[in-house]
């Protein structure tokens, strides 16, 4: 079959590990997931179903703090994974053809706490998936995975090489790109209308890139207290979700 629309990136990937108990079982009830080899303290994996087929390595809590990251809470559970398949976007938003959840689209956000967490957030509101650039963004990490609190596992996610070509394909596929910017005149409320919608967020600091907002149909602001300057783009996507999912109600 076919893959239909934006070519997503081939550029090889390493193997990430993943740790904590939320992102380790998803990754294994994830049938599109490969793991490849588990660390594990006896006591976590009694908690588990493991496949045989996968190695373990029995370890203590010192050892695998040695795996991952400083202070990374490991909850006694390490798992090395291969990344997953790329995700076109003419697979994607055939798939979203019929029904209004939500797109996110992120222009080089690069911290991956934050790609986490609207992983997190895009489940928890039932989007779509989430759009990033090839360049300019995160890998898959246990960081993500962690943050993500194992929406990684459930939510799209489509890597393009030429965010602007990706917008175009979205809004043909009958999304209202509206974009976010603590500069723009009108309200979230009053720019998303009654269509299916397209998140778009940048970086927290630079914002979108001129060319993003340029393939956004609206420029729209979250009615902020102006005692804050600006949100985090983690809590901003999770806010504008909320929006988009509850208009109307």
């Amino acid at each position: 079959m076919a893959r239909k629309g934006h070519r997503p990136s081939h550029a090889p990937a390493g193997r990430p590990r993943f740790w904590g108990r939320h992102a380790v079982t998803a990754a294994l009830a994830n049938p599109e997931r490969v793991v490849r080899k588990m660390w594990a303290t006896r006591e976590a994996l009694a908690l588990l179903d493991i496949p045989p087929v996968i190695p373990i390595t029995f370890a203590d809590v010192a050892d695998l703090a040695r795996l991952v990251p400083g202070d990374a809470p490991h909850q006694g559970l390490v798992a090395e994974v291969d990344p997953l398949e790329d995700v076109w976007l003419g697979d994607l938003l055939d798939q979203g053809a019929g029904d209004r959840r939500p797109l996110v689209i992120l222009d080089q956000v690069t911290d991956p706490h934050n790609v986490g967490a609207i992983l997190r957030s895009a489940a928890a509101f039932d989007a779509l998936g989430i759009i990033t650039p090839d360049r300019h963004s995160p890998p898959e990490s246990g960081t993500i995975a962690r943050s993500a609190s194992g929406a990684l596992e459930i939510v799209p996610w489509v890597r393009v090489v030429n965010l602007a070509r990706a917008l175009e394909e979205v809004a043909e596929a009958g999304f209202w790109r509206v974009g976010l910017t603590g500069e723009a005149t009108q309200t979230l409320a009053q720019a998303m209308g009654e269509t299916r919608v397209a998140l778009v967020l940048g970086a927290e600091g630079e914002g979108m890139r001129h060319n993003t907002a340029a393939h956004c149909d609206e420029l729209a602001r979250l009615p902020i207290s102006p005692k804050v300057e600006s949100l985090n783009v983690s809590n901003a996507a999770a806010i504008a979700l909320y929006a988009v999912t509850t208009r109307g109600q």
